[in-house]
């Protein structure tokens, strides 16, 4: 069932006009850069609201199309600035077009965007911050001009490295500590206890704590249940498991009720309503 339900998303994903590519960073930013996106979608009055999932990860993107709204209740919405920070998540959010998409992001690794900004990332979280307030209104309205004025992905891509890389030689790297700890979550896809990666000290665990919420902006063990739970759902959504409790014990959930439970605290649905659901075509599409 679960699995006929899931092609009949897939077919309706297929009617839509999407083009969505990513692109890797060079070799210098790498560690920090998870890759660059470009996301070019027409509008369509009859579109949908997209639900839109946490990652774990931060991200700077630049809008070159039309506004996008950001519902914060039923009926009421904020727009995105065009250019903007989108901090950690810590819920899901649905958004909507008003026009025509064309958007260029970069992806930071959990811990890359901590080495470009000052700015403690807890006050990022749940909240797109305009990029001049994080780097400055000539600086930002500079890059976004030009952003704007290239003639293809490519030169937006190498004015964007070129920015961030002026910034990363501006001040000091991140912790040891953070780093390594976001290394092992994403190397076992968040199934690692923070009390083993702590050693089960209490001290250590405080500070790794605090140093999480400003370099991060939200604790180690919320970082951990998102990196799992995007495991999950590339597992679910490309339909590499025949049930749900296969899928929470590839996982090394406790159990398939330990699943449900993070699943709905993240997205506010089961897993088999997310299946067939029209308002995650959006997200579906970045798990193909």
């Amino acid at each position: 069932m679960e699995k006929a339900v899931a092609r009949e998303v897939a077919k309706r994903q297929n009617t839509v006009q999407v083009d969505y590519k990513t692109y890797n960073p060079q070799p210098d930013l790498a560690p920090l850069v998870k890759f660059y996106w470009t996301l070019n979608v027409p509008f369509d009055p009859n579109n949908q609201k997209q639900k839109i999932i946490p990652d774990g990860c931060i991200e700077m993107t630049f809008n070159l199309g039309d506004k996008i709204k950001r519902y914060i209740s039923e009926n009421e919405f904020i727009l995105h600035p065009n250019a903007m920070v989108m901090g950690q998540r810590t819920k899901s959010y649905y958004i909507l077009p008003v026009g025509n998409v064309d958007t260029i992001a970069i992806c930071f690794y959990p811990h890359g965007f901590a080495n470009f900004v000052n700015t403690p990332l807890e006050k990022l979280v749940d909240k797109e911050v305009p990029v001049a307030e994080l780097f400055g209104q000539l600086a930002a309205n500079t890059l976004e001009q030009q952003i704007i004025q290239a003639i293809d992905t490519q030169e937006r891509i190498e004015l964007i490295e070129a920015f961030l890389l002026r910034k990363l030689n501006d001040k000091a790297t991140i912790s040891n500590i953070v780093k390594s700890t976001v290394d092992t979550l994403l190397k076992t896809n968040g199934s690692t206890a923070i009390k083993v990666i702590s050693e089960d000290n209490l001290s250590k665990r405080r500070l790794l704590e605090r140093h999480f919420k400003k370099q991060i902006g939200i604790s180690p063990k919320q970082l951990s249940k998102v990196i799992r739970l995007q495991a999950t759902l590339q597992m679910l959504l490309n339909q590499k498991s025949e049930t749900l409790t296969e899928i929470a014990y590839e996982n090394e959930y406790f159990d398939q009720n330990h699943f449900i439970k993070d699943f709905k605290e993240f997205i506010g649905i089961t897993p088999k309503e997310l299946l067939g659901n029209e308002n995650f075509a959006l997200s579906a599409l970045f798990y193909k």
